[in-house]
């Protein structure tokens, strides 16, 4: 039998649970970014004259033409940046200026205002047939929830908006928009689904639908790829986008904000989820765009670092939960005097008491890690170094049995054929400076390979293997993803025919990155240390299959310690796989964003899983299966395992199964968030 040692189940918190238990629940309206009491609440300080609404009251007057001219179209094309742009635009500035208009009209009480709001939502929802072309999602996604805005307004104030035309208008969203929108887009970058998500919850809540609040809850909450707001924020703050341009990263973050504003709205709170996650995207890029810069994983993009009009309710709603984020509040600052609607929405009407002030700690899991941003270069005095261009396999030789270092100066290091690693060496590099890079046109599938088959004593450490075809990630790397290589490329891979043949093996500060193979294959070796490294986005279809590449995969091994490294976005595969390997410790790690599951355990004896977090994998968190004999001694404790799409844990016919003091949270939807079974059940899928 199986000794289950106490088990603590932290849920998510009652309210986020609501609208994934309680279908019968109805929606508040008007209910999209403020409730009747919100507005009520804008209302009275707009009329009392205080500031900052005043202000902004008067920039939105100035901002709202009642002379507004509406062109619907039919068919609706937005290319990529805007080329072509039919539709595009009119329907961009109509549905901001309908939205304007009626929040002039609620606080007027002006007829003038609510008939040219009700003139734009009825010129619009009997000509729309259709979006086209590249940006068509997106456009949708960036424009429902602004007109739901309006609508909601209208047709719960005495706007004069008739029946025939709100039946109208729920025709267009549910026969138009939805049916563009409902299968999301995980594939684009982030602020692609962050727009999708936000019109998704806002036509539900117009419409009354609960499923697909529903729906857009739990994609927002555990969607793939990069549809999630775990895919698009990492818990340092850092975006997904944050290599690409700061312009995107903050439209992404706004529309996730946007999301949460009106999931808010119905009493479900997807802010403080992830220790205040979307306070971290907006903290890290506020920092980074007020001059200071934040450790980055990737090379952070310096292009569009203009400061967007975003900030404002993510900062209302933290400073009213008493959570200070210094760097959002100076943006915040520095935007106001010219913003209008955002300032007027960013209000919840006020509720007793005062929360007590505390601040945003930075993340300390695996953060910092692989490759250091800058080594010393304190080399032993014996080093060989070896400038790019020069043979490291040459080096590499001439110390091989000495315990010798050859350190790869910086620099790219392109490898004409895969690097033998022999016994008794230290290959270092001077930090994520140094890229060892194997040329695609060999046609080799290993970076680094064991020179011998009882290869022991080496280390690698502070320097990059980069498996993507080419070492320039372009302008948007979610376009060069290892997933999208047809090539088949692996890290390092060493490999004996026996087990424990090789012995003393260190990687150290090691980026392995971009593989569609593995990205670090030890299989057959005895005392193995993994510390302060990163792998990630290793482990695609190629063949063998997806699902059996990793980012980290360990067989017939024991003795082994893989600590304080991040192990995530693995496309097609686990962050970490040991595979009939014993005497294994996996701590303070993180395991995230991973396509399969975040710690897979297969037919292992005498593992601990301890201290790690582990969120936003694409099936549970830590998943012990049973093959054959199962695994036997498995303790998996102290953890945090967060909205995972399977079980936060998950094991089958493991003798001596321990799960002690984990923390649980949103993993799956409506599933138990631990699964212990007894079974001899094999997973076929």
């Amino acid at each position: 039998m199986k000794k289950i040692i106490s088990v603590l189940i932290v849920l998510l918190a009652a309210v986020v649970m609501v609208p994934l238990t309680t279908s019968a629940q109805k929606f508040v309206h008007p209910g999209v970014d403020q409730t009747s009491q919100d507005l009520a609440y804008m209302k009275a300080q707009v009329l009392a004259g205080k500031q900052p609404w005043k202000d902004a009251f008067e920039r939105l007057k100035t901002a709202t033409d009642l002379n507004f001219v509406v062109k619907p179209f039919p068919h609706v094309l937005r290319g990529p940046y805007g080329k072509p742009n039919i539709g595009g635009d009119d329907l961009s500035k109509g549905s901001n200026m309908a939205y304007n208009c009626a929040l002039m009209w609620y606080i007027t009480q002006n007829k003038a205002y609510a008939n040219k709001a009700i003139e734009i939502l009825n010129a619009w929802s009997p000509v729309l047939k259709d979006f086209d072309y590249n940006d068509a999602k997106l456009l949708a996604g960036w424009t429902g929830h602004i007109l739901c805005n309006a609508a909601e307004i209208l047709r719960y104030t005495p706007s004069g908006w008739q029946s025939k035309d709100i039946d109208s208008f729920t025709n267009m969203l549910s026969t138009v928009y939805c049916p563009l929108m409902r299968y999301y887009y995980v594939q684009a970058n982030g602020n692609w689904d962050g727009a999708i998500i936000h019109s998704i919850l806002a036509i539900a809540i117009f419409t009354d639908n609960r499923e697909m609040f529903n729906n857009g809850i739990d994609h927002f909450l555990h969607a793939p790829v990069n549809g999630s707001i775990f895919k698009y924020i990492f818990p340092s703050g850092q975006c997904q986008e944050t290599p690409r341009d700061q312009g995107h990263v903050q439209l992404g973050l706004g529309e996730f904000a946007g999301a949460a504003k009106v999931a808010y709205t119905q009493g479900v709170d997807l802010f403080s989820i992830g220790d205040n996650r979307i306070a971290r995207g907006f903290e890290y890029t506020a920092q980074f765009l007020l001059g200071e810069k934040p450790y980055c994983f990737n090379v952070i993009s310096e292009r569009s670092k203009n400061l967007r009009d975003d900030y404002e309710y993510v900062y209302r709603h933290y400073q009213s939960k008493g959570l200070e984020l210094p760097y959002v509040k100076r943006a915040a600052d520095s935007i106001r005097p010219q913003a209008n609607r955002s300032v007027l929405t960013a209000f919840r009407a006020p509720v007793t008491g005062s929360p007590k002030s505390v601040q945003l700690q930075p993340t300390k899991v695996a953060n910092p890690s692989g490759a250091e941003m800058t080594v010393a270069k304190n080399f032993p005095a014996n080093a060989i170094i070896v400038a790019p261009g020069q043979s490291l396999q040459k080096a590499l030789d001439s110390v091989a049995g000495t315990n010798r270092w050859v350190v790869a100066s910086a620099g790219i290091h392109t490898l004409p054929a895969t690097l033998r690693i022999p016994s008794g060496i230290t290959l270092a590099g001077e930090g994520r400076s140094t890229i060892l890079f194997l040329n695609p046109s060999s046609g080799i599938r290993e970076a680094i390979v064991n020179a011998d088959q009882d290869m022991h004593d080496v280390t690698i450490q502070n320097l990059v293997v980069e498996g993507a075809n080419s070492t320039d990630p372009g302008s948007d790397p979610n376009s060069n993803r290892s997933y999208r290589s047809s090539g088949s490329r692996g890290g390092v891979v060493f490999v004996a025919n026996n087990d424990y043949a090789m012995k003393n093996i260190n990687l150290i500060h090691l980026t392995v990155r971009n593989c569609t193979y593995n990205g670090v294959y030890i299989n057959g070796a005895k005392s193995i240390t993994i510390d302060n490294c990163d792998f990630t986005e290793c482990g695609s279809s190629v063949v063998p299959g997806p699902r059996l590449q990793h980012n980290l995969l360990i067989c017939h091994s024991k003795d082994i310690i893989v600590k304080d490294s991040r192990l995530d976005t693995s496309p097609y595969g686990s962050g970490i796989a040991l595979d009939h390997c014993g005497k294994a410790m996996i701590s303070d790690c993180e395991i995230a964003r991973n396509a399969y599951y975040g710690v897979l355990l297969s037919e292992c004896n005498d593992i601990t899983v301890k201290g790690n977090l582990v969120e936003a994998n694409d099936r549970s968190g830590v998943m012990v299966e049973y093959l054959y004999r199962g695994s036997e001694n498995v303790t998996v404790n102290d953890n945090v395992i967060q909205y995972n799409n399977g079980h936060g844990l998950e094991t089958y016919s493991v003798k001596n199964m321990k799960s002690l003091n984990n923390n649980y949270a949103g993993n799956g939807n409506n599933q138990p968030q631990q699964k212990i079974s007894e079974a001899k059940y094999i997973v076929m899928q």
